[in-house]
């Protein structure tokens, strides 16, 4: 297995803020990278460090062999970065936009289109539209093809889906899947726990610290104990109760049910004449099989019950 990029001891500040502490990780060529958290747990950071916008303060990085500050030149050439914000020419047509990156890395649209192909097809019939007028989605896509033009090894994508609607966000997924068959690693910052089952690999980062990192597979089954799945007709009393419940170690809304464990098993029975007792209606438990996000949430936690 070779390996795309690989960081060690990454730190960064900025003021007293700690944006990065000791991040350490490795992505293999070919593989969909997804680093999973909320705002503020440093992904942007890191990914502006991966594209040589930043110097981090300690450690170092390498893609493709070379070092993020030092052949910051050659990087530029083999690597693809999308940000967050919207960044392209508002006043340029999509046509003139895409034109325009092309030019700038030396390359022509037609040379590459086979590559963003699946793409540009979804904008193409608004060619001629200025990109400031495109609606969420469609200025993904332009961004995304703009990042691609130059057929880069690598492509870094900072929470690409945040703000669109969950149509656009699945199709941006299945565009993924095809770069990813093109050879092209992929760097991809989410905070929606949902997309996380769509990497190769996944970290999971908080607070500027990686929490886990591996396989959505393997990070679920590092899950610790067994997890519970409670329903009620009203959810937002039976979460209540369970927090109160002496054996609950955590207990989290998912969808319209509860997730929780519990620090012994044998107790749990005891939860019928318990919720019966609080007037919980329509209270029923089973066991339930760990996601993603059950395993996030628990290293997020302690072991203590999460609010």
């Amino acid at each position: 297995m070779c390996i795309a990029v690989s960081a060690c001891g990454i730190s960064k500040s900025f003021g007293p803020l700690r944006a990065l502490k000791e991040i350490s990780f490795e992505i293999p060529e070919a593989a969909v990278a997804g680093f999973i958290g909320p705002d503020g747990a440093g992904k942007t950071t890191l990914f502006r460090i991966a594209a040589t916008l930043l110097i981090p303060d300690e450690g170092n990085m390498t893609l493709f062999g070379y070092d993020s500050v030092k052949d910051f030149r050659n990087l530029r050439k083999v690597t693809g970065y999308m940000p967050g914000r919207f960044s392209l020419y508002q006043d340029l047509t999509v046509r003139e936009n895409l034109e325009f990156y092309a030019t700038v890395f030396g390359t022509t649209v037609l040379k590459n289109y086979d590559l963003i192909k699946d793409i540009y097809e979804h904008i193409e019939p608004f060619r001629d539209r200025p990109a400031g007028k495109l609606s969420g989605g469609m200025k993904q896509k332009l961004a995304l093809s703009c990042a691609l033009i130059h057929r880069p090894s690598l492509i870094i994508l900072d929470e690409p889906t945040t703000g669109v609607d969950a149509v656009s966000r699945r199709e941006f997924w299945e565009l993924l899947g095809s770069i990813k068959e093109n050879g092209i690693t992929v760097m991809v910052s989410t905070p929606y726990m949902d997309e996380a089952t769509r990497c190769d690999t996944i970290v999971l980062m908080q607070d500027g610290r990686i929490l886990e990192s591996g396989k959505p597979g393997t990070i679920k089954e590092r899950f610790e104990g067994t997890l519970w799945h409670a329903t009620a007709e009203d959810t937002y009393l039976l979460l209540n109760a369970l927090r109160k419940w002496k054996y609950t170690l955590t207990a989290y809304p998912f969808g319209d049910s509860a997730h929780v464990t519990f620090s012994e098993e044998r107790e749990t029975a005891g939860l019928i004449g318990y919720m019966t007792a609080l007037n919980i209606k329509g209270f029923s438990i089973k066991p339930a099989e760990p996601t993603v996000e059950d395993r996030f949430l628990q290293l997020m936690s302690g072991g203590k019950i999460y609010e």
